[in-house]
């Protein structure tokens, strides 16, 4: 509730200049998220992305994010990683910015019966590259934006999620701006998802849904609300020694 709470207060709190617009906007958004356990407190991240807009007219963006991370017990877990990412122009510009971010994560899981719950709280320091009339410029733009997500996944068919388990999935994330250069858009986006989810073995699930990504542009008054047929692909590995 009191993640709502902050992100009306946002809305409604955000300096206005003129009416606000509201761009509608469809997609499909591709992704594959790795976690691989190492060792007892070691392991690597890696997610990757492709975006397409108007749903499969044009590329939307490109993102690939590795990290290491620290495993404290088997439901909390510190990564710290690099990400690179390209963000296509609307439609009659060609230029692509790359970005390069830095980024910090804490993600903490619990399981009971009929509900799996996982949490995290991501810092990213990002570094985009500047353009001005269709063409890149020396130097970037920089901010940082916080990461907030809830994810709840509900078996349908067993008490736990384990193998040949169908599951409900529902998340929830909202990015937060702050930085010299952020002026009207603190909020920067919410994006909401609702989806059926499939267990096939302990570490490899399937989510296909829908997501509504709401978007403040920089100007304040201009957002972005895209409908996105969401399909992700999460893969945990475990390599450490069987004793």
């Amino acid at each position: 509730m009191k993640k709502y709470f902050l992100l009306s207060l946002l809305f409604f709190t955000i300096p206005v200049f003129g009416q606000k617009q509201i761009n509608k906007q469809s997609g499909v958004w591709l992704g594959y998220f790795n976690q691989t356990r190492l060792t007892d407190k070691w392991g690597i991240w890696l997610d990757v992305h492709a975006r397409r807009t108007e749903f499969l007219d044009r590329w939307s963006a490109q993102l690939i994010r590795p990290g290491i991370t620290y495993y404290a017990n088997d439901h909390l877990r510190f990564t710290a990683g690099y990400t690179y990412a390209r963000s296509f122009p609307a439609a009659g510009l060609h230029t692509v910015r790359p970005e390069n971010r830095l980024w910090q994560q804490v993600l903490w899981t619990s399981k009971q019966k009929r509900l799996q719950t996982q949490q995290w709280i991501r810092l990213e320091e990002r570094f985009n590259r500047k353009i001005s009339n269709d063409q890149l410029q020396n130097g970037s733009n920089f901010n940082f934006r916080f990461r907030y997500l809830l994810n709840l996944m509900v078996p349908l068919n067993r008490d736990f999620l384990e193998p040949n388990t169908l599951f409900f999935a529902f998340n929830d994330e909202i990015h937060i701006n702050a930085g010299k250069q952020i002026t009207y858009n603190l909020f920067d986006q919410n994006r909401f998802f609702v989806g059926l989810g499939y267990q096939f073995t302990k570490g490899l699930n399937v989510q296909a849904g829908y997501m509504n990504q709401f978007q403040q542009l920089p100007s304040g008054n201009h957002f972005n609300s895209n409908n996105v047929l969401r399909i992700f692909v999460f893969h945990n590995l475990d390599l450490r020694s069987k004793k």
